[in-house]
């Protein structure tokens, strides 16, 4: 027979179990998850690799090339790209650049994660967690502040850089984003930018160009030795940085599928490429290949394929890479000599000419059957309209804002160290702090 205290516990757990189906019944029937392990799993090594770009990739790779007494300084800035966009990506980057549908902008509707819960997924990335794919987006949005930097290496006061990279975030790389990838005006104009071309190359470069610029040459340019302190530390930093890029164009697939092998398979050809014909040339020029010259062709291969990366096939790469490495090695010297202008580090010659270049020639040679788009050689030469109609924009955006927020940053704190800081190193006058 069965007694009171056995009735009142199959009551109980009853109606636990039915608590359980009410909690969980609805959700799993309005919203069935998509989320798939192994593009998760592909997903997350992405995201490190990208991170492990800016630190302590492009940490290392620029504070390589600059003078001993700039080491810390340059990777301060490096860093602090790290923690000051991660936390504004968060709070509201990700929800303006890819929640909502507006035509210049996104809304606010995810702010600070807003509804972001454990099995959201984003349209554009629906095998995914939600939280990874903003995860990832960050890491892009990290590394495209801390390239603007390089230009005006050696120079530029920290606290002016910290206000400086906080307004370029929100209002250069923030729209760019949204218009080329969220659905914006740029993308409904048939605008392709695989990785990064527009979003993250040519707008760094284009304003690393208008801020040296604004802020002019260095103590004894032209006149005085600027060598760079130690290229072993541009060496290990231009490894990782190629390492990290086959998550960072890999990753753009947003899946552990063929379309992400592809990429990373036309991302080394193209910076394999990029390095021969770098060295090539100063080879053929200078008697002696340079090992500075083969990692800026390197990086050069890297970033011209970048925008094409997921669109073209693997000797579409070595041609890309090619052509980076020349016409970037061009950008470096012939141009950069005839307008006189004190690009530190190169990065409109290797970044901005790269990411236009290459974003170019994605109209040129984009194959349906690698991603869907068709270029001028398979016979859609509106493709190659498009890339230059946002080749323009971005550059159009990019200079003119940059230009814009320099000088009201320069309103509120100088821009540059004075002159006797800038003799002294701006790891001592910055940070107070030097290499032994």
């Amino acid at each position: 027979m069965e007694t009171s205290a056995s009735r009142s516990l199959r009551a109980s757990a009853a109606l636990a179990a039915a608590g359980a189906i009410a909690f969980t019944t609805p959700a799993a029937a309005a919203a069935p998850s998509t989320i798939e392990p192994a593009d998760t799993a592909w997903m997350i090594v992405a995201t490190a690799l990208v991170l492990m770009m800016t630190i302590p990739g492009l940490a290392l790779f620029y504070s390589g090339m600059v003078r001993k007494k700039n080491v810390l300084a340059t990777m301060a800035q490096s860093l602090a790209a790290v923690m000051l966009i991660s936390i504004l990506w968060v709070a509201f980057g990700y929800s303006l650049a890819f929640v909502g549908d507006g035509t210049w902008i996104g809304s606010l509707d995810r702010a600070f994660l807003a509804g972001m819960g454990m099995d959201s997924v984003h349209p554009g990335a629906k095998t995914i967690p939600e939280s990874l794919f903003m995860l990832y987006q960050m890491t892009f949005a990290i590394i495209t502040v801390a390239l603007v930097a390089g230009s005006v290496a050696d120079r530029m006061r920290f606290s002016a850089y910290l206000l400086f990279s906080i307004a370029w975030f929100i209002f250069v790389y923030v729209p760019l984003a949204h218009l080329i990838w969220g659905g914006g005006f740029l993308a409904q104009a048939g605008v392709v930018d695989f990785a990064g071309g527009l979003v993250v190359h040519l707008s760094a470069g284009t304003a690393g160009l208008v801020a040296a610029l604004v802020m002019g040459r260095r103590q004894g340019y032209g006149s005085e030795n600027l060598s760079p302190f130690d290229l072993s530390l541009a060496v290990v930093g231009t490894g990782l940085l190629w390492v990290g890029w086959f998550g960072f164009n890999g990753g753009s697939a947003l899946g552990a599928n063929a379309h992400a092998v592809m990429a990373i398979l036309t991302t080394h050809l193209a910076a394999c490429a990029g390095a021969v014909t770098w060295g090539a040339l100063e080879w053929s020029t200078r008697r002696k290949p340079s090992v500075l010259g083969m990692i800026s062709g390197a990086v050069a291969g890297l970033g011209t394929i970048t925008p094409a990366s997921g669109f073209v096939a693997p000797w579409h790469g070595l041609v890309i890479g090619a052509l980076a490495g020349i016409i970037c090695y061009w950008a470096c010297t012939s141009l950069k000599h005839r307008f006189n202008y004190d690009d530190s580090l190169d990065v409109f010659g290797v970044h901005g000419v790269g990411g236009l270049t290459g974003t170019v020639l994605a109209g040129v040679f984009a194959t349906a059957a690698i991603g869907g788009t068709t270029g001028l050689i398979e016979g859609n030469p509106k493709q190659l309209t498009a890339q230059l109609y946002g080749v323009a924009v971005t550059l159009v955006w990019s200079g003119g804002v940059t230009w814009g927020l320099l000088k009201l940053v320069s309103a509120f704190v100088p821009l540059r160290v004075s002159r006797e800081h800038e003799l002294e190193g701006l790891d001592i006058s910055q940070h107070g702090e030097a290499l032994q």
